[in-house]
């Protein structure tokens, strides 16, 4: 079993950055990619960002040059840095880590909202 503890959320002006974390403890030796979702109210959960276990990244449209994912493998954390954010971004962000082999594990959650 793998647990996701996340942290970072909070309330920001536009324009603001925030920095979320997710941290795996447990079964961890099988991770492969970790990502992050985010679900507005009244709509889907959407990719945000992915990384690999190599480093290999990629990003939503609406974020692309704004948001950072990055990794420590040493620490089974994966990171995401929010910068010059919208009022749109506003959204429960959840981190997801996929296994080489075997299920998916996702984090509870955490607030991210943008408002003046």
């Amino acid at each position: 079993q793998v647990q996701l503890v996340e942290s970072g959320g909070g309330l920001v002006q536009p324009g603001g950055s925030l920095r979320l974390s997710c941290a795996a403890s447990g079964s961890i030796f099988g991770i492969d990619s970790m990502a992050w979702y985010r679900q507005a109210p009244g709509k889907q959960r959407d990719l945000v960002a992915i990384i690999t276990r190599g480093g290999s990244t990629n990003y939503a449209d609406s974020v692309k040059g704004r948001f950072t994912i990055s990794r420590d493998n040493a620490k089974n954390t994966v990171y995401l840095q929010m910068n010059s954010l919208k009022p749109e971004d506003t959204a429960v962000y959840n981190c997801r880590v996929s296994m080489r082999v075997g299920r998916d594990y996702w984090g509870q959650g955490t607030q991210v909202t943008v408002s003046s």
